[in-house]
């Protein structure tokens, strides 16, 4: 089994709601879905969002990154030669990381069918259903207290919010008016996106320990490379402490565990540049006693899918964010992971379990 082409097409797919944090405000879901095709036949997908303010990645960068330079590295290589497929691939471009992780889910999608499996069993098949989250987007209190009720009125147990835009007294107005609306039925966990000062965010996250707020854990409070200042916060709250952008790779990784910078890791298949790394990402965290989250960017369900594979896999993932999929107008697929609330079950055909990706074939350009 060869790889014979790699294959880009354009996916634009409108949100039902804007989706608001402290970096950005989306009202369409873009992304760059992969096609990889191998000379026996086989057909593995994968799919690159831009995330200017996360990755750094675009559209057109992304393309030129696959069309360009992954594909001419990988062109002809037996997927039989796993290790050498997937060293070509991070070594032939620095970052890109988005363009890495959709070229590298379509392999895993590719060798999980030649081995006649769904890829989350390949993997190590330790769950076969996940439970996500569901996001609440920043808006005023009031507004985001009332999609908090709609969220868990639909079945969510833990909703995942947005902070860190505005004034952190603001942030914990928020918080006080959401937790009063939906009182104990749902875990809240708090995402920063970067936007609080280390002393600030000590400060703010105290106010809510005193006044009962019962958060489980706030993601990324400080900027991405001021490891000092996730140090800071971590060693000064009793709220678990989540690093996301702070970690791209295996080497970031190991520098918030070797100084316990973090309580826990968000591991995103767009920062990692793929399963490959993120693998490696769970394997080293456990090591420490760490635990991980699997998250996304906004992207659709066939990024949603292989995220949800790697997350199903492996016990030391513990946490999921995955519903972006459910904040889209439409679907793109046919087959893939599927929804009842807030449990996503995993497909059982082989490989990713996708049967037909729905897009225009004007908007294709192989190599």
């Amino acid at each position: 089994m060869r790889i014979q082409a790699i294959e880009t097409s354009r996916v634009a797919v409108p949100l039902v709601k804007p989706f608001k944090t402290a970096l950005r405000t989306v009202t369409v879901a873009e992304s760059v879905y992969i096609k990889v095709v191998c000379d026996d036949g086989t057909i593995g997908w994968g799919e690159a969002p831009p995330t200017h303010v996360i990755t750094g990645d675009s559209l057109a960068g992304i393309e030129h990154a696959v069309q360009h330079i992954i594909q001419p590295a990988l062109q002809g290589k037996s997927l039989l030669a796993k290790a050498e497929v997937f060293h070509l691939l991070n070594k032939c471009l620095v970052g890109n990381t988005s363009a890495k992780a959709a070229v590298d889910m379509a392999l895993y999608d590719c060798f999980a069918q030649l081995c006649r499996l769904p890829l989350y069993q390949l993997l190590g098949g330790y769950r076969s259903e996940l439970e996500t989250d569901f996001t609440v987007s920043v808006n005023t209190p009031d507004e985001m207290a009332e999609d908090a009720v709609a969220y868990t009125n639909q079945g969510f147990t833990c909703l995942k919010v947005k902070v860190g835009k505005d004034e952190i007294q603001t942030d914990v107005r928020r918080i006080r008016a959401i937790r009063e609306s939906i009182g104990s039925s749902a875990l809240i966990r708090l995402d920063a996106n970067q936007g609080w000062g280390a002393k600030e965010a000590v400060r703010a996250i105290h106010q809510m320990e005193d006044a009962g707020l019962d958060i489980e854990l706030i993601e990324q409070p400080v900027k991405a490379h001021d490891m000092e200042g996730l140090k800071y916060v971590t060693d000064r709250v009793d709220t678990p402490i989540m690093a996301d952008e702070s970690v791209f790779s295996p080497i970031d990784a190991r520098r918030v565990l070797e100084t316990r910078s973090a309580d826990l890791i968000n591991i995103k298949l767009m920062k990692t540049g793929g399963i490959d790394r993120a693998l490696a990402i769970v394997k080293l965290a456990e090591s420490y006693g760490v635990e991980c989250m699997i998250g996304s960017m906004i992207e659709t369900k066939l990024g949603i899918t292989a995220a949800a594979h790697v997350a199903a896999s492996q016990k030391n993932i513990t946490r999921y964010d995955f519903d972006a999929p459910l904040m889209l107008a439409e679907d793109t697929l046919n087959g893939g992971i599927t929804y009842q609330a807030n449990i996503v079950h995993l497909p059982q055909g082989p490989g990713l379990g996708i049967n037909q990706v729905n897009i225009a074939s004007e908007s294709e350009g192989a190599v």
